[in-house]
C-alpha cells in the first residue's frame, strides 16, 4: 500500500500573498510524499518568492508569467492543464478567486485553470475584510457550485494586524487534504471503518485521573491508512497531542464509558472496527467534585470495572447477525502470544495485533512497533520492527482482503 500522493502530478498555483513563503513549505511537503509538483507563480507571487525557491524544493520546473509569452507560450498552459491530476491554488488571493469565478484568463495561472480538466483545490489567504466581502463570498460560492474544493481559511492574526478568518491553512493540513482527495475511489470506497485510539482518562477528582501511556500514534496511523485506501473513517479518540488525519470523522472522548457509547453507535453501519485504544479497565466509583487535598490522608480509592467494549461488540454482532470485522490489540509485558490468543478467542475477534511493551523500540510513545498478527483460524504473522504507519498498512491490507476479496 502506498501513499495516494505517490507519483501524482500536481500543478501548484501560487498567487500574491504574504503567505507565499508557506506555499514553498507546502510544495516541499508534497514532493516529500512522492508527488510530482510543477509550480505556476503569478507576477505578484514572484514579488514575495522567486520561482527558483519552488524549483529547488520540488526538483521540477516552476513557471512564471514569462513562460506564457515564451517560445512555447501558446501551448504551455494546455500542457500543464492536461498533465495535472490536481490543480492546487495555494495561497489563492481574492483577485485570483475572482478571476477563476468569472472566467478571466489574463495570466498563466488563470489560463491553466481554464485548460485543466482535473479536480481543483483552493486554499484562500487574504485579509479578513476582503474574505468576508460579499463579492469574495459570492465568487467562492460560484466556484463551489462548479465542484471546486476549498480548504480554509483559518482564523487568527492577519498581516494587517487584525484578527479573523483569512489565514492560510497549515501546509500539513493542505497536504493531508490532497492525500485524501487522491484516495477517493480506492479499494475500500463505500466501506466504513471505525478506529479507536489513545488512552482513556478516568477522573479521580477535577485534577487527577487514572490513565495509561498510550500516545494514540498507532490508532491515528490506522485511521490514515484506512483513509488512504478509500474508506470512510470514524476516529474515536481519547485525548492525544496528535492532529487527526484529514478526511475522517472525529469523535473526541475522555472516559471508557464515553468510548463505549461512541463505538456502539458508530458500528451500526460500519464494515470494520479496529480497537487500538488503550481503554481503562477500572474507573473511580465516585470521583470527587473538588480537588483532594494532601492533608486528607487518602489511603484508598474505590474502583469499579469499566465495560468491556469488545465483549459488547461481540454480543451486538451475534444478536443482530451482522458481519462486522473486528480487530483488537493486546499490549502485553509477559506471555504475549498466550494472552493475545485468549483475548482473541474470548471476544470472537477476527484478528488481534499483539505487541510486547517491554521492547524499547515498540509500544507506547515511539514511532515504531513490532507486532504479531494472530487470526481467528489460528494462523500468525510476525512483523519485524517497522514504523507504525507500516504496521497500519499491513493491518489494513487484511481488511481490504476481507471486505473486497482482493489483496491490496
Amino acid at each position: 500500500m502506498t501513499n495516494p500522493l505517490e507519483g501524482k502530478h500536481i500543478v501548484l498555483g501560487v498567487s500574491g500573498s504574504i503567505a507565499v513563503y508557506k506555499a514553498a513549505d507546502l510544495a516541499s511537503k508534497l514532493a516529500q510524499q512522492g508527488a510530482i509538483v510543477n509550480t505556476v507563480l503569478t507576477e505578484s507571487a514572484c514579488k514575495f518568492v522567486s520561482p527558483l525557491t519552488f524549483q529547488s524544493v520540488t526538483g521540477q520546473k516552476a513557471y512564471n508569467e514569462a513562460d506564457l509569452w515564451g517560445g512555447q507560450g501558446h501551448v504551455v498552459h494546455i500542457q500543464l492543464g492536461h498533465i495535472a491530476e490536481a490543480l492546487l491554488i495555494a495561497p489563492a488571493s481574492a483577485n485570483t478567486i475572482a478571476k477563476l469565478a468569472n472566467g478571466i484568463a489574463d495570466n498563466l495561472l488563470s489560463v491553466t485553470a481554464l485548460a485543466a480538466t482535473c479536480p481543483i483545490m483552493i486554499a484562500p489567504a487574504m485579509d479578513g475584510g476582503m474574505y468576508a466581502h460579499i463579492a469574495t463570498q459570492t465568487n467562492i460560492q460560484v466556484l463551489k457550485d462548479r465542484g471546486v474544493h476549498f480548504i480554509g481559511p483559518a482564523e487568527g492574526h492577519l498581516a494587517s494586524g487584525l484578527v479573523g478568518p483569512g489565514r492560510f491553512e497549515s501546509p500539513e493540513l493542505i497536504t493531508g487534504c490532497m492525500r485524501w482527495l487522491f484516495s477517493r475511489g480506492g479499494a475500500l470506497a463505500g466501506k466504513k471503518v471505525v478506529v479507536t485510539a489513545g488512552g482513556t482518562q478516568e477522573p479521580i477528582d477535577p485534577v487527577r485521573m487514572i490513565t495509561n501511556r498510550s500516545s494514540g500514534k498507532q490508532g491515528y496511523a490506522l485511521a490514515q491508512s484506512a483513509l488512504d485506501t478509500g474508506a470512510e473513517v470514524t476516529l474515536i479518540t481519547a485525548p492525544t497531542h496528535l492532529e487527526p488525519p484529514y478526511g475522517c470523522k472525529v469523535i473526541a472522548v475522555q472516559q471508557a464509558e464515553q468510548m463505549h457509547q461512541a463505538v456502539m453507535a458508530e458500528i451500526k453501519d460500519a464494515h470494520a472496527l479496529i480497537m487500538s485504544a488503550a481503554v481503562a479497565d477500572f474507573t473511580p466509583a465516585t470521583p470527587e467534585k473538588e480537588k483532594i487535598k494532601k492533608d486528607m490522608a487518602l489511603s484508598a480509592i474505590k474502583l469499579n470495572a469499566t465495560v468491556d467494549i469488545l465483549r459488547q461488540v461481540d454480543a451486538y454482532k451475534k444478536q443482530n447477525k451482522v458481519d462486522l470485522k473486528v480487530i483488537g490489540f493486546a499490549a502485553e509485558s509477559q506471555s504475549l502470544k498466550e494472552n493475545a490468543v485468549k483475548k482473541l478467542q474470548e471476544k470472537s475477534l477476527d484478528m488481534i495485533a499483539a505487541n510486547d511493551i517491554t521492547q524499547t523500540e515498540a509500544g507506547f510513545s515511539v514511532d515504531t512497533n513490532e507486532v504479531t498478527l494472530i487470526f481467528a483460524n489460528g494462523s500468525m504473522e510476525s512483523l519485524p520492527l517497522m514504523s507504525k504507519a507500516e504496521v497500519a498498512d499491513k493491518i489494513i491490507q487484511h481488511v481490504v482482503t476481507w471486505l473486497t476479496g482482493e489483496a491490496e
